[in-house]
């Protein structure tokens, strides 16, 4: 049987995140994931990488985000912390990304690449870690679901929706990974060598993309099952 075997969220876009043991998913999904993101004058969003969207300032991985009953608490080096909204977190990131920075929730430029929750499997990171020589360590991922799997990249085979807990996903799709998978962050500290051997490999692309089709509410250990339910 196929079950959850880590749950992670990303409050702010590209800093570290937060282990779950439950969570709970609406249309967006999982709530609270990336809800906020650190915008420059510009409104770019701080990312690993130049796009239209998004403009590179890996000093943002140095950052950490977790959710609290006060707000959104941001982390970063020296142990310093200050709350979402905070003016003085923006003063903050401006001197420590040298660039205007603004963290701000989600409105006109959507903070999701392609779709709100990925996933993806054991048996693939172990055949990353085996057969391209990197660490496949799924926070490289900025995976939200991890699930144990038997066989390598079986995710990518899921064509019927995916029911976990009480709520309903529909695989979209595989993911194209970019340089940010072999950058120190989110509690990784050394650099690896992922993206280029998948390059070679597997077109660049590792785990899946999903959209919430029913929400719900998700936890680690709750079983994973693909099609259609059984009659009875």
């Amino acid at each position: 049987m196929t079950l959850v075997t880590a749950l992670r969220r990303y409050p702010v876009k590209s800093m570290g995140g937060e282990a779950l043991e439950r969570v709970e998913l609406d249309a967006r999904g999982l709530v609270g994931d990336r809800g906020w993101a650190v915008r420059d004058g510009d409104s770019r969003l701080a990312s690993g990488k130049n796009t239209k969207r998004m403009v590179r300032r890996d000093g943002v991985f140095a950052f950490r985000a977790a959710t609290t009953a006060e707000g959104v608490v941001v982390s970063g080096p020296g142990g310093r912390q200050a709350l979402a909204g905070d003016p003085e977190l923006d003063a903050w990131l401006s001197e420590a990304l040298a660039a205007d920075a603004t963290l701000a929730p989600e409105t006109d430029v959507k903070h999701f690449d392609d779709s709100p929750v990925s996933l993806v499997g054991t048996a693939t990171l172990a055949w990353c870690a085996r057969e391209l020589g990197a660490d496949a360590d799924p926070r490289r991922l900025r995976a939200n679901v991890v699930v144990d799997t038997t066989e390598p990249f079986e995710e990518e085979s899921w064509v019927d929706d995916v029911r976990i807990g009480g709520a309903v996903l529909r695989p979209i799709g595989r993911i194209e990974r970019c340089r940010t998978i072999d950058l120190p962050q989110d509690g990784v500290a050394e650099k690896t060598r992922w993206l280029q051997p998948l390059g070679r490999q597997r077109d660049m692309r590792v785990a899946i993309y999903l959209d919430v089709v029913t929400p719900g509410v998700i936890a680690v250990g709750d079983a994973v099952a693909v099609g259609a339910p059984a009659s009875h």
